[in-house]
């Protein structure tokens, strides 16, 4: 179906008339530059959304902080009531801060988290372009009025826990609607690398977010959230003027979806082999599928290059598709497709953790180093960077192996060690710090890099649903609301538990992250099945 002028982005609009009115005899891939254009503007837009998620876990070091050691600004009366809390801001300035911190995360995430299920209903139904930019300017909005707090003298606890709920429910706009556009304009080969390197984004808006709230944090902490507020409002209506959801919005071809195929394993001259034991064949062909979507040849003598749509953690049999269905799918259905359950349950764990840090990370190496308040927050961003590497890294691997659920099981159980070693040492030197931050980063936020994209994309294209288009913003919401319930408890609890120490943090990380890496065994085990099996498949073949 052709796209009418209508669909088409205002801004793309302009683009077209003047190349049109300047160059009409330039030929260039109409198809391939509306991907790059794709690919940079959701980059752009969940950076943006991230960027905004993180001021708070900057600014909680100055809304409850230790005055003792500040001197008060003058005719200020100090006594024994206020010494240690003259400086912070109520209703933030007393003994029980942190929980009161952590209700904060809290109603934000667990807002995000209900609201995450409903707008993935909501994205698979109407125009993604007015869905993201409406999304990101309320979102900014949200932020926004969280920041004049201070200008305006604002002290109700509820006001910033109604401001945090509203801005848990918009910023769900973000993942359904991204995610859906990427599966609308590429196809399904190498998603893990594609994907990995895209993934950046969550990193490159929690690194921003952080160095512009720590530029402002211990001067103006308003403008921690106002400027991040405002930024994301800028690339919405960016996102209005530019972005087309499906090709079809621009007169391009839909990314054409691999087919399936079926494989029988013979050799050249043994006519027995024509006699097939089907139990024996069926087993081979489906972990045969798992492995061929990573490959691009297709010679007899290489089985894993034949191209398929499935993944590895997928099950089911293939089968040819010639339509594609344009329906919505139900949760149940969702549901139904084997893995989703267990990356969920996965990913609920995992995120736990990454956000736990996401919220935390700054406050505790304030607390827990000589370093200030600013320091600390640029600090945390190595963990972010150590992220971008690891969700590059499981993208690759993934791809390479073909391997996802094995993939995200190693750096689960990498990430355990890493836990333990981080608080053990708890250095005040800064070379150590950067050392260990950036290996946690990488394990911690590998498997959730890969669970929320190339995984969920994958399994929102499970060959059950005979290239379902719309389906992957379900399933998508559904692996990814299950985590943001997790990553609502983490801080939530790390809020509570660190008033008892920070050891007792870790150790519930640590708790956490080895119950994520049980809930793959399953999946872990059926990798291991189709890599053995498929050796086997290999070396009959060549003898």
């Amino acid at each position: 179906m052709s796209g009418h002028i209508s669909d088409m982005p205002w801004g793309l609009c302009i683009i077209k008339y003047f190349l049109q009115r300047c160059c009409p005899q330039c030929g260039f891939n109409k198809t391939m530059w509306h991907q790059g254009g794709v690919l940079v503007l959701t980059f752009l837009a969940y950076t943006s959304y991230h960027l905004t998620r993180k001021p708070i876990s900057v600014v909680k070091n100055v809304l409850n902080f230790n005055c003792s050691s500040m001197s008060p600004p003058p005719n200020f009366v100090i006594n024994e009531t206020n010494q240690d809390v003259w400086c912070d801001w109520a209703p933030f300035n007393t003994a029980d801060a942190p929980a009161l911190l952590g209700m904060l995360d809290s109603a934000f995430l667990f807002a995000y988290a209900g609201a995450m299920f409903l707008s993935g209903f909501i994205a698979e139904r109407v125009n993604l372009r007015y869905f993201l930019s409406f999304g990101m300017l309320a979102s900014g909005i949200s932020c926004y009025l969280f920041g004049i707090a201070r200008p305006y003298n604002i002290h109700s606890l509820w006001y910033f826990i109604i401001v945090q709920i509203a801005g848990g429910v918009f910023q769900t706009s973000g993942w359904p609607g991204v995610i859906t556009v990427l599966g609308n304009w590429f196809g399904k080969g190498k998603r893990g690398l594609i994907f990995g390197v895209w993934n950046s984004h969550t990193s490159v808006g929690n690194i921003l977010g952080t160095t512009i709230a720590a530029k402002y944090v211990e001067t103006d902490w308003g403008l921690s959230f106002m400027v991040p507020g405002a930024v994301m409002g800028i690339v919405g209506f960016i996102i209005f003027l530019f972005l087309a959801p499906s090709p079809t919005d621009v007169d391009c071809v839909s990314a054409a979806p691999l087919g399936y195929r079926k494989l029988y394993v013979t050799t050249s001259s043994d006519e027995d082999n024509e006699t097939r034991d089907h139990d024996n064949i069926n087993d081979t062909e489906e972990c045969l599928t798992y492995r061929c979507n990573h490959r691009e040849n297709t010679t007899i003598n290489d089985l894993l290059t034949i191209p398929s749509e499935t993944s590895p953690m997928l099950s089911g049999r293939r089968q040819q598709h010639n339509t594609i269905r344009h329906s919505a799918i139900g949760f149940r259905g969702a549901l139904a497709i084997p893995g989703v359950i267990e990356y969920s349950l996965s990913l609920f764990f995992a995120k736990l953790v990454s956000y736990t840090f996401l919220f935390w990370l700054p406050l505790y190496i304030s607390s827990s180093t000589p370093y200030g308040p600013s320091v600390s927050a640029k600090l945390s961003t190595v963990f972010d960077v150590g992220g971008i590497i690891g969700a590059i890294a499981a993208g690759y691997i993934s791809d390479v192996t073909g391997l996802s659920a094995l993939t995200c099981a190693c750096m689960l159980l990498n990430a355990v060690p890493m836990l333990f070693i981080y608080d053990y040492v708890n250095s005040d030197d800064i070379g150590i710090n950067i050392v260990l931050l950036l290996l946690l980063g990488i394990f911690v936020n590998g498997p959730y890099a890969l669970i929320t994209t190339a995984v969920s994309a994958e399994l929102g294209t499970h060959p059950s649903l005979e290239e379902n288009s719309k389906a992957l913003a379900t399933v998508t919401a559904i692996i990814d609301g299950t985590g943001s319930i997790g990553a609502a408890v983490g801080p939530l609890l790390a809020g509570f538990i660190s008033q008892h120490g920070w050891q007792n943090v870790f150790y519930m990380l640590m708790a956490a992250d080895v119950t994520a890496l049980l809930l793959l065994s399953k999946l872990v085990y059926k990798d291991i099945q189709c890599f053995i099996q498929q050796r086997r498949v290999v070396s009959s073949s060549a003898n």
